[in-house]
């Protein structure tokens, strides 16, 4: 661990059914340089390096690592987790390593924080109501706002709707949600990526982005004007642009992030170009968490051959963000008549 950060990079695993045990203790293990801190149940963490071969020793937190040792703060299971079924009577635990790792963050006491897949559907099987680790954060950090942005390379794309019903979101979409979607995700280019004056394509809502009207009005009504204005205030905007052809990669040149106005929009773009390595951010946050980009994986569960990169990325990111704090990134500037 870096001399000049103390505070350790948090780690949930998730559903404990699923892959991210296995891949927490694997990157513990891999990565023990890091200062990486697992918030788990140590007889899960225990079993499953036994179950890869790679017998570990779970430590506290505060301990120092190394080796075969893995650091821990313990939350402990209601019922053993078996591989591959997922069990209702655990669902509480999941929730409650969140909830540490964010009690530890509020505190000061660490980083970052890095989350495993959970299973939203065994959550609400519990009877817990739950929409995502995006909006529990949120909770729990005590922001009304956050933005979800995946990135995959250079390539970003952040949400300005997330978990919502497709028929609900052109009701959502609007000037209000979006000035704000814009101005935390501005804000965390520069003050979390360093980017001096970030560059933001913003995609239409409606095929063609409205076709001037003739294929709906929110981007007439809502999006351009509100467009113009933040402008006016200095931000550096193109669109908004038809979806469908604003991945094209002439149109990304120089453009540090793309907002989508839903989750599948944006998402299946990100996915294909980078499954596997991307990483989910959330933005607007008082620290900084980042995941993967996949699910639990349950029929891979216990294989031993889930793959690691996504989580490895994730780590990379928050590592990179962490250090990188206060850092601005100067590059040159467009013509006003070449943003859109």
């Amino acid at each position: 661990m870096s001399a000049e950060r103390t505070a350790p990079i948090l780690i949930t695993p998730g559903e404990p059914a699923g892959i991210g045990p296995e891949l927490a203790v694997r990157i513990a293990l891999d990565r023990s340089d890091d200062g990486l801190v697992l918030v788990a149940d140590p007889d899960l963490i225990e079993r499953t390096a036994h179950r890869l071969g790679r017998p570990a020793r779970v430590i506290g937190a505060d301990e120092p690592g190394g080796g075969d040792r893995i650091r821990c703060v313990p939350v402990a299971l209601s019922r053993p987790a078996e591989p591959g079924r997922l069990d209702p009577s655990n669902a509480a635990y999941v929730l409650q390593t969140l909830d540490e790792a964010c009690t530890r963050l509020n505190g000061g006491r660490a980083a970052a924080l890095v989350t495993a897949p959970v299973h939203k559907g065994v959550i609400n099987d519990a009877g817990i109501p739950f929409t995502g680790h995006t909006e529990f954060l949120a909770d729990r950090a005590g922001v009304d706002r956050v933005v979800m942005m995946l990135a995959a390379d250079s390539l970003r794309v952040a949400l300005a709707t997330t978990h919502l019903a497709l028929r609900e979101v052109p009701d959502a979409v609007t000037t209000v949600s979006l000035e704000r979607t814009l101005s935390i995700l501005n804000h965390d280019l520069v003050e979390r990526f360093g980017i001096e004056r970030p560059r933001i394509v913003v995609l239409g809502l409606n095929p063609h982005a409205g076709e001037g009207g003739h294929l709906g009005r929110e981007e007439l009504d809502v999006i351009e004007p509100l467009l113009a204005r933040l402008r006016g205030r200095g931000l550096d905007l193109v669109g908004p642009l038809p979806a469908d052809t604003a991945f094209v990669p002439a149109r990304l040149t120089d453009v540090d992030a793309v907002l989508a106005m839903y989750h599948d929009q944006g998402l299946p773009v990100l996915k294909y170009a980078g499954f596997g390595h991307a990483v989910n951010v959330t933005l607007g946050l008082p620290w900084i968490r980042t995941s993967v980009d996949h699910g639990t994986a349950l029929d891979r569960a216990g294989t031993g051959t889930a793959d690691i990169g996504s989580l490895e990325a994730a780590v990379d990111l928050a590592l990179e963000l962490v250090s990188r704090k206060g850092e601005t990134t100067t590059k040159p500037q467009m013509n006003t008549d070449e943003r859109g």
